[in-house]
């Protein structure tokens, strides 16, 4: 499961909060999420701290979102492993 809450919005900005895991059907549900904010061309933050599993699915999605200017904040020791590791796998 995965909870996406909506945390600091601003006029231009938008945080997204995700707790649990990144996973299967969710990580559409999130690409949805990221999507509307995009669409309404505000800058979009995903606030990571409680992310505790993520697929390779997920990974991919949120290496996709950095490539288009989404800020990560909070990154657990887990999720900057897996980032840096397909970083490492993209070159």
């Amino acid at each position: 499961m995965l909870k996406i809450s909506e945390i600091e919005p601003g006029d231009r900005t938008m945080t997204l909060r995700l707790e649990g895991r990144v996973v299967g059907d969710w990580v559409t549900e999130l690409c949805h999420s990221c999507e509307k904010v995009l669409a309404a061309e505000r800058a979009l933050k995903l606030h990571l701290a409680d992310v505790e599993f993520m697929d390779a699915n997920g990974v991919g999605l949120l290496m996709k979102l950095r490539a288009r200017g989404v800020a990560f904040e909070g990154c657990s020791a887990f999720v900057e492993a897996q980032l840096k590791a397909a970083l490492a796998a993209a070159r």
